[in-house]
């Protein structure tokens, strides 16, 4: 899936879509990664392996800590993928990369999960609203 976002398509998703975003990007990151290690070109894998670094700790910077336990685990999660990810440069290591790439993928589809089932409540939200709006319209006229 690549889709390419002009800055003004940025600023206009929602934190939660650039999150999912930067989750993606560093998934493609870590698969590339993986495909140069294998065909031994390990300049351009040490450059993607940056870049999924480069992500993690932008991820965590963002963190939300308001938001409870789930943020303070989150942000040791994604310290310790970016560490599995400095190893895994350093020794060229496939399975290390594989690690946290699954990791990643888990945290991926609980996130993409998350934001849908949002988008369905509050489209519920919303009907409710419009149905006590409608209700209390009628109330009034009576």
């Amino acid at each position: 899936m690549t889709e390419i976002f002009t800055e003004s398509a940025i600023h206009q998703k929602s934190p939660q879509e650039i999150t999912a975003l930067l989750y993606e990007a560093c998934i493609t990151n870590l698969e590339d990664a993986i495909t140069d290690i294998n065909n031994k070109d390990y300049v351009l894998a040490n450059r993607k392996l940056q870049k999924a670094n480069d992500i993690l700790h932008r991820l965590g910077a963002g963190l939300n800590y308001d938001a409870g336990i789930i943020a303070d685990q989150l942000d040791v999660l994604y310290n310790y993928m970016a560490d599995k990810l400095v190893e895994a440069n350093l020794k060229k290591d496939v399975t290390i990369i594989q690690e946290v790439l699954h990791s990643l993928e888990e945290i991926t589809a609980a996130w993409n999960k998350a934001m849908k089932n949002k988008a369905v409540d509050s489209g519920a939200m919303v009907r409710k609203r419009a149905s006590a709006y409608e209700k209390s319209i009628l109330t009034e006229e009576q």
